[in-house]
């Protein structure tokens, strides 16, 4: 995400220059000419703008892309490991158990104790809360259906190849910061918003059929030049939507599923597998550890 710092830098760009051919006659001008080769006083004013927003919808992409891999990932470690963690808490629990019964110690007991308290549920939460929550809180369904999340979880940490292409090319073409009027911005807002949920769960389908959508709905009227005023006002939210996005970012990658990110970036998916494998591990060594107690005199 660092890459994306100085966006705005140089935007303006600079206006072309009148030619200067070797030419005599290209040395002379009339007062005419020079009116009608004159740039508009806010044009290079409107040229940081045009800029300042598409660097914009670039970072936003960037940071939505960002999130919805921390969250898949999120999502499929609990899944997919969420299992393997709880076996592994009640073996520690029953070999903790089974350590107190047969040392008696007071100590022994009292890790017994504790370890079982890990991996007991709250008493009567799931029955209070008809099947929403229980002793770890809310189910993932429960957690989509209160958060506008989609139920149905991701197929894979990272979106295909195909999808990531098909919700940038949305992301920019359908992007609320290109509308000038309210009614197209919600317009737009609506309509990304369903582009972001078929993009978590990289449902390639719909994305193609959102942009059938898009190519065949209204064409958003060409933007009107704006006042010298507006378009320092607009640079400056764009510079605060780009703070704010910066803080979303820093938040993402400081977390701790960013972290085990970084340990495989090329294959976030990989990963899980792997952790997975030193899981089975870890619990093929408990049910030994347990056996063996359970099986001493």
């Amino acid at each position: 995400m660092a890459g994306s710092e100085g966006w705005c830098a140089g935007s303006a760009g600079t206006a072309p220059g009148p030619s200067r051919g070797n030419g005599y006659a290209g040395r002379v001008t009339t007062p005419e000419a020079g009116q009608s080769q004159a740039p508009r006083p806010e044009e290079r004013l409107e040229q940081a703008v045009r800029a300042a927003e598409q660097a914009l919808i670039e970072y936003e992409i960037a940071v939505e892309t960002f999130r919805v891999e921390v969250e898949n990932f999120a999502r499929l470690h609990e899944q997919r490991l969420g299992p393997l963690y709880t076996r592994i808490e009640e073996l520690d629990a029953e070999i903790a158990e089974a350590k107190a019964a047969r040392t008696g110690d007071p100590e022994d007991i009292r890790r017994a104790a504790e370890a079982r308290a890990q991996v007991t549920p709250i008493p009567g939460v799931e029955e209070l809360l008809h099947g929403w929550m229980d002793g770890d809180g809310l189910f993932p369904e429960a957690v989509a259906m209160l958060t506008d999340q989609p139920v149905r979880p991701p197929q894979r940490v990272r979106p295909s190849e195909e999808a990531r292409k098909l919700y940038r090319e949305l992301a920019r073409k359908a992007h609320p910061d290109l509308a000038q009027e309210e009614a197209e911005r919600k317009r737009r807002e609506e309509f990304l918003s369903r582009v972001n949920a078929a993009y978590a769960r990289g449902d390639e389908a719909l994305l193609r059929e959102l942009a059938e959508e898009w190519a065949a709905g209204p064409v958003p009227p060409e933007r009107r030049p704006s006042p010298v005023e507006e378009l320092y006002a607009r640079l400056e939210w764009l510079a605060q939507r780009k703070e704010l996005l910066t803080l979303v970012a820093r938040e993402l990658e400081d977390g701790a599923i960013a972290g085990m990110l970084r340990l495989a970036p090329d294959d976030p998916d990989g990963l899980l597998d792997e952790i997975a494998g030193r899981l089975r591990a870890d619990i093929t060594q408990r049910e030994a550890e347990l056996a063996a107690l359970l099986g001493q005199d």
